[in-house]
């Protein structure tokens, strides 16, 4: 199983020094082979990939204006163009908007692969650097376990970061049991279980909104390239991160526990995109971090050997009664708790969309049943009816 380990670390002036403009170059690098590429497409209809932005990269060491390209590590400067032409990729998949490029104060990463650093006695020798890194090992690496990449990464706080990428054989499956859990993405409750529990939201970004709108209006009033309004953006940046941090270790915790207590974790695969585009709860919706919940859940359950079933986003789990299975037409986001028309059955709006979505993954994964109603023909019998291909 491939696993990152993130640890925080404290380098020394010459080596801030180098990885400093490492990342600029990585910066210049990336945007100059993505004005490239958009350039050659308007102007000249041309798809210029990976390879031609390999050979300019080689081209632009050679010019004498961009000599210092030649000061720090080539590894990071051509993974940067592999990143590039994953993110064009992820466009024309669909899976992302066109790319942007980067900006100096959004701080910036390095990747550095096998053939571009050390790992010998516990520590880290980056290319060019004489002295091991000075990270804080807050857990430690397997033992036996060869990193096989490296990403230097530079908060907007100031702050550094390296993520080591291992091979971790030592993962092994949790013991086999037969709890399955439905579970129901919320505002209020972050998430509502088939076992009739609510996790409250903790609302990281509600918490510290009020110094975070403190800290962005003494930045407003700075004057523009002062030390002074760098002091201020840094503080911006540090509560941004307390934000994300406290959301990321509150996420890790809880899907730890749902990975540890079931065998089987049904869950909605909600279009996140598409629902923040409302304004009024946009902020409520990024604040929860569904997107991030389910992919810590997909990682863990195939890590531990659990089952994670995603239903369609479609099913209507909010407005099928759980007892009797009767569907109502309408369902508004202000109704909280109603009763089944036909059987008179008395539903918590989350608890019962909790239930349905346990009950479509249990049929999903035992027998390859869809989760619409009117499409409840599995997919084995389905498979059976096909003709033979010639």
């Amino acid at each position: 199983m491939e696993k990152a380990h993130s640890y925080r670390f404290y380098p020394t002036l010459e080596q801030e020094n180098l990885l400093r403009r490492t990342l600029g170059c990585v910066r210049l690098v990336y945007n100059k082979a993505l004005h490239e590429r958009t350039q050659g497409w308007y102007e000249r209809q041309e798809r210029i990939g990976y390879n031609e932005t390999s050979s300019m990269l080689t081209a632009w060491k050679r010019e004498e204006e961009l000599a210092f390209l030649n000061e720090v590590s080539c590894v990071p400067l051509q993974q940067g163009l592999r990143h590039l032409q994953k993110a064009f990729t992820n466009f024309f998949d669909g899976r992302a908007k066109y790319p942007n490029f980067k900006k100096k104060h959004h701080g910036g990463s390095a990747e550095f692969t096998k053939s571009a650093f050390k790992y010998r006695n516990g520590q880290i020798y980056l290319a060019k650097c004489q002295e091991p890194l000075d990270v804080r090992w807050s857990r430690q690496i397997p033992q036996g376990c060869e990193p096989s990449s490296v990403t230097v990464k530079l908060h907007p706080s100031g702050r550094w970061h390296i993520s080591i990428q291992f091979d971790d054989p030592t993962i092994k499956p949790l013991p086999a049991n037969n709890n399955a859990v439905g579970l129901d993405l919320g505002v209020t409750s972050l998430i509502a279980t088939s076992n009739s529990d609510k996790v409250a939201n903790p609302k990281q970004f509600k918490k510290h909104h009020p110094r975070l709108q403190l800290a962005q209006k003494r930045l407003a009033r700075k004057q523009k390239g002062s030390k002074n309004r760098e002091k201020a953006r840094r503080k911006v940046a540090k509560i941004h991160l307390k934000i994300t941090d406290s959301r990321k270790d509150f996420l890790h915790k809880l899907t730890t526990q749902l990975v540890r207590e079931n065998q089987t974790i049904a869950v909605e695969t909600l279009a996140v995109k598409n629902m923040v585009k409302n304004h009024k709860l946009a902020l409520s919706i990024s604040d929860s971090g569904w997107g991030e919940f389910v992919r810590q859940l997909d990682y863990k359950c195939r890590w531990y050997g659990r089952n994670l079933v995603k239903i369609d986003r479609w099913f209507p789990s909010s407005q099928r009664c759980s007892s009797c299975g009767h569907i109502i037409d309408k369902m508004p986001l202000n109704i909280r708790d109603w009763q089944c028309p036909s059987c008179g059955t008395h539903h918590d709006r989350d608890i019962n969309a909790s239930q349905n979505v346990l009950a479509a993954g249990l049929a999903v994964s035992v027998c390859g049943a869809t989760v619409r109603p009117e499409q409840s023909k599995s997919v084995k019998a389905g498979a059976m009816k096909q003709k033979p291909k010639s």
